[in-house]
Parts: structure tokens; sequence; C-alpha cells
């Protein structure tokens, strides 16, 4: 087995931290979260750079890129601003990747060159506030109406949508019959269609991303704006998912390794009872716990990705990425916010905001209850709800 990576895949992580490092320092992130404001200057350089179209096809302005390379990007990403790297995974997950898996050849080339160009941003409606990780319950209806669809319905904790230009939304156009997943369809929407509201909800973290409540009153989409098959929306979004939970991952990991660093580096300087803190056992075995998990969660993410690269299934081994990433992100943040003290509790320190945004992936976009639950019965183990 070979674990490194190839002279271009090391050539984009380096890129990645160098662009970030030079033009997109922490006082920009740390701007973006008081701000509440969407990182658009990153979002254009991502652009200008290629990074945008990376797991596009050629032929639609991309460069071809495999899961693994979007990995690797947005790993660096989230070590940076971890509000911009989940921007990257909703907007391409969800818009790119569906759309490129599932499109028709008519909507890629409509879509696929303005996504790769950052001419336009995606948000997935999916999450409904009664739904939670139930999200088959959801009851937002696209029913026929001509030659369109008519939606009604309401969407919860929706990121990005207050940005976005179009919404991969996911309505009910069938009967839940014999399963809940069966009747779901996946409708591309202009969210400056009338009829839709969008009011952006105040979070504890990602806070430079958002998240929003939005409601579709009678909202009309043409059908040819359907996203694959109709009534079988729940059975495309799936791969979508597993792309998901694999960059989240690697989102996570992003995280942890900031805060490993910085905890580090204050171990480095910050001296008590005459000496540097990073001299004391106590101190020592925290960051090096950290960096063994940190290491684990990385090379579970990697494997995940590439067996997506391959075409391989991965669904186990994507929710284990997620569930195992986002743990090892909170708990770094966790460990830096003790080791740091009363500096980590301060607004002016990043290790809060890596404290903050690492909180979301442990229970968003599925708790890691569920995740357990699905390795459970991947496992053989009977179903528990």
């Amino acid at each position: 087995m070979d674990f490194d990576f190839s002279e271009e895949q090391q050539m984009l992580k380096d890129s990645v931290r160098r662009l970030l490092e030079k033009e997109f320092p922490r006082s920009y992130a740390r701007e973006c979260d008081e701000q509440r404001r969407f990182p658009r200057e990153l979002w254009n350089r991502m652009a200008e750079m290629g990074w945008l179209g990376l797991p596009l096809p050629k032929e639609y302005g991309g460069t071809g890129g495999t899961e693994m390379d979007m990995t690797i990007l947005i790993e660096e990403l989230a070590r940076g601003l971890t509000a911009g790297a989940l921007a990257y995974v909703v907007s391409m997950c969800f818009g790119g990747k569906s759309i490129d898996y599932f499109g028709s050849p008519e909507q890629k080339a409509e879509y696929l060159p303005r996504l790769a160009r950052g001419e336009i941003l995606y948000a997935l409606g999916l999450t409904e506030a009664s739904g939670g990780s139930d999200v088959l319950s959801l009851t937002t209806r696209a029913e026929y109406d001509g030659d369109n669809f008519v939606i009604n319905g309401e969407k919860m904790f929706i990121t990005l949508a207050h940005e976005a230009d179009f919404m991969v939304t996911v309505a009910r156009t069938g009967q839940p019959i014999p399963k809940k997943s069966h009747g779901l369809s996946l409708i591309i929407t202009d969210m400056k269609s009338p009829g839709i509201t969008v009011e952006r909800l105040n979070q504890f973290g990602m806070r430079a991303s958002g998240i929003n409540h939005i409601i579709l009153q009678d909202v009309k989409v043409p059908k040819t704006n359907l996203l694959g098959q109709i009534d079988k929306g729940w059975y495309h979004l799936l791969q979508t998912l597993n792309n998901e939970r694999i960059t989240l991952g690697a989102m996570g990991v992003g995280i942890a390794q900031a805060a490993l660093e910085d905890m580090l580096e204050y171990a480095k300087q910050r001296h008590a009872f005459d000496k540097p803190i990073g001299q004391f056992q106590s101190i020592q075995h925290r960051i090096a716990n950290i960096a063994a998990e940190v290491e684990c969660a990385r090379w579970q993410v990697y494997r995940a990705a590439w067996l997506q690269s391959l075409g391989r299934p991965c669904g186990y081994e994507a929710t284990m990425a997620k569930m195992i990433a986002s743990e090892v992100a909170f708990r770094s943040a966790s460990t830096g916010m003790h080791i740091l003290g009363g500096h980590g509790y301060l607004m002016e320190q990043d290790m809060q905001r890596y404290f903050r945004d690492a909180r979301l992936g442990t229970f968003s976009p599925v708790s890691n209850d569920m995740a357990r639950n699905f390795i459970a019965e991947s496992l053989g183990l009977p179903r528990s709800y």
C-alpha cells in the first residue's frame, strides 16, 4: 500500500497552504467569523486557481480531479478557514458532484462551467425542523403543474442558502410506499424564484458560512430542473452523501491540525515556574494524545476517499471517517482551550473559533449517534430504530 501523495497532490496541498498564509491569514478568518461574512475573496481566488473545478470533468471546465484530491484540498482549507472549506463541501458536493453524477447533458453544460468559474454557489435543501437526522420524514412537496413543479414546504439549518444562487431541493413527489425513501426527488431551484423566503439564523460556530430557515410557498420550477430520475432522489443522494461525509471528515482533520499546531506553539512559548509549560509531562501527554488521534483520523479519511476515488463501496468507511474526524476535531480544540487557559477563552485567539466550528461536525449533517447506528448495522447488528 502506497501512502505517498502524487507529485500533483503534494503541489496542491502546498499551494493551498501558501495561498492561505500569504493572502488569507488568521486575521482574515477572524474578521469573516466576527462579521458573519462569507469569504467571497477567498472563493474568487479559488476559482482563479482552478480549485473550484477540481472535482468536475474537463469537458465542463474542470480538471477531472478525484475525491482524494478534494479531500487534500478541503483539509488544507479547513486548517486556515473552516467556513471556506464548508462552503466548498456544500457547493461542490451537492451542486457540482450531484449534477456531474445525475444531471442531464443540458444541465451539465449549463451549470458546471459556471461552478468551475466561481460564478454560482449551491446549497442543499434537505433538513427540516421536525426531522433532523430522520431526514426521510420530510414533508416538503413538489406537485405537477403543466411544465412546472410547484414546491411548498420549509427547510431548516440550510448552510449557505443566503448566499446561494441555486439550491438542490429535496421534495416529495410521490408516495413513501413501501419505504419512506421512495417518492423523493431532487430539484434544482433558483433561489431568486418568487415564493422563497430565506431567514438567516444566528449560530454558535461556522459563522462565516451561515445557516438558514427557508420557506417555499408556491415556488414554480421548470420540470427540466429535475435532477436525475423522478421519485429516485434519495438513492441519487446517497452517493453524494458519501462524498459529503468524507469531505466533512477532511474538514475535521483540518480543524484538529490547526488546533494541534496552535497548542504546540503555545506550549513552547508560554513559561510557568521558570520553564516552558511544554516541559510538564501532563501537557506533553495531552498534546501527544491529540497528535496520535489526528493521524488516526487523517488516515481513516484518506482511506475512505481512496475507496471512493476507485469507485468502490465506501458507505461504512465514509461514515466512520466523518464520525472519528469530527470527534477528534472537537477533542483537539477542547484540549487546546485547556492548554491555552485564559488565552484560549479570548475571542482574539483562534482556539475558541476551532472549538465553536468543530462542535458542528459532531451532530451535523448526521449526528454521530446515527453514524454509530449505521456502522453497527453494517457489522450485522439489528436495526435499533
